[in-house]
């Protein structure tokens, strides 16, 4: 009936798998839960094979590193089920009804976005995540819905097999901030999706310096599908922004524009409450400058 599949890199996720364990047998359906590491080599895979005594799960540890993309299809291809739930490792399901939830969308969407949440992390330099993630991901399904490209999340989802297959394996990147162009390509595909508040709590929150290094890897990884043509149907609103620019000839006047109050958002970022504002100012002057 469904496969629940977590991919997985360096990370304990035995306690994610046994309450997934847990609700699934408490719905007596047929189901498997796969887990795979991306070729972390990680000591914690040690506890992790624990999973492998689970009921109807089973740990795999890839022996070479596939990049999230790939790893994502590996867990597809594994799987023998038509429906596939695709949860992050890093995260615990919000509520005990959260199977219970997704398996009554079986006769009515291709594919379900479940949403997350954030709780405030103890660490102070993980603000400028958190604050990010609060109030531009942690979004009711009501809203999401509204514009429904334009929140997704493959954090959180459930969708038919070959759907997912045909459309991650047009991802050639394995960098991140390939949920834009996976969002693109489902409206490219006229791939029918909704959203609903079956959120999963994301507990594991980068800090800080981490986050930008993903957030600059991620614009990279944008405006290189975007010049390949991969992005012409898209609801990206930083995107969006730079291509307002581009087309008026407007890159190098906000780069030399903003030069002016560089160090303010520099130093915003790692302020106790960032600005959201500044942290955008900040990704367009970056994606202004690439090459």
């Amino acid at each position: 009936m469904i496969s629940i599949l977590i991919p997985c890199y360096d990370f304990n996720a035995y306690p994610l798998v046994n309450i997934l364990e847990k609700q699934a047998l408490m719905l007596n359906i047929n189901y498997e839960i796969i887990c795979i590491d991306d070729g972390s080599f990680s000591s914690k895979n040690e506890i992790n094979q624990k999973i492998n005594l689970l009921t109807n799960a089973k740990f795999i540890e890839s022996k070479k590193n596939l990049g999230r993309i790939k790893n994502r299809i590996l867990l597809a291809e594994k799987s023998q089920y038509d429906w596939l739930l695709y949860i992050d490792v890093d995260t615990i399901p919000k509520n005990e009804y959260f199977l219970a939830n997704y398996i009554t969308f079986f006769k009515k969407e291709v594919i379900i976005f479940g949403g997350c949440s954030y709780n405030k992390p103890q660490n102070k330099n993980s603000n400028l995540r958190y604050k990010f993630g609060k109030f531009r991901e942690e979004i009711i399904a009501s809203t999401r819905n509204k514009n429904p490209y334009k929140y997704i999340s493959s954090s959180n989802f459930m969708c038919r097999k070959n759907i997912l297959l045909n459309t991650l394996k047009k991802i050639e990147s394995i960098s991140y901030g390939n949920d834009y162009i996976f969002a693109s390509l489902l409206k490219q595909d006229k791939v029918n999706i909704t959203h609903v508040d079956n959120k999963v709590i994301i507990e594991d929150i980068d800090d800080n310096q981490k986050f930008l290094r993903k957030t600059e890897q991620a614009l990279e990884n944008l405006l290189k599908c975007y010049k390949k043509g991969l992005l012409n149907i898209h609801s990206i609103s930083i995107l969006s922004a730079y291509e307002f620019l581009d087309k008026f000839l407007l890159k190098k006047i906000f780069v030399k524009s903003t030069n002016l109050c560089k160090k303010i958002i520099d130093n915003n970022l790692v302020k106790q409450n960032p600005n959201l504002f500044l942290f955008d100012l900040y990704r367009l002057r970056y994606l202004c400058q690439l090459k």
